[in-house]
């Protein structure tokens, strides 16, 4: 039973990881960050290295793969989004 409980978790934070795919795909076809909290999501991808670190220590296969598919995929979108807000050109000033 522990065994399929662990495989039942793993697949869920696959699924999580998955979760990111439609925003990262939004913010790259967008070419722009609106609407995508850095703070969010940067909090998000220091929260799965925390998890993968935690997966190492405890010797557990499914948090590691899964956390590392979710911090690929949430990592991602956080460096995409940070590329697009740090490369937006200056708003011309009306005056």
């Amino acid at each position: 039973m522990k065994e399929i409980v662990a495989w039942l978790f793993g697949l869920g934070l696959l699924g999580n990881a998955l979760l990111f795919v439609p925003q990262l795909v939004a913010v790259a076809r967008k070419r722009s960050a609106e609407g995508i909290s850095l703070i969010t999501f940067g909090g998000f991808s220091v929260l799965q290295v925390v998890g993968i670190l935690h997966g190492v220590l405890q010797h557990d296969p499914s948090l590691i793969f899964g956390m590392s598919a979710s911090l690929a995929t949430c990592g991602s979108l956080t460096a995409l989004a940070g590329y697009y807000r740090l490369s937006r050109k200056p708003e011309a000033k009306q005056g």
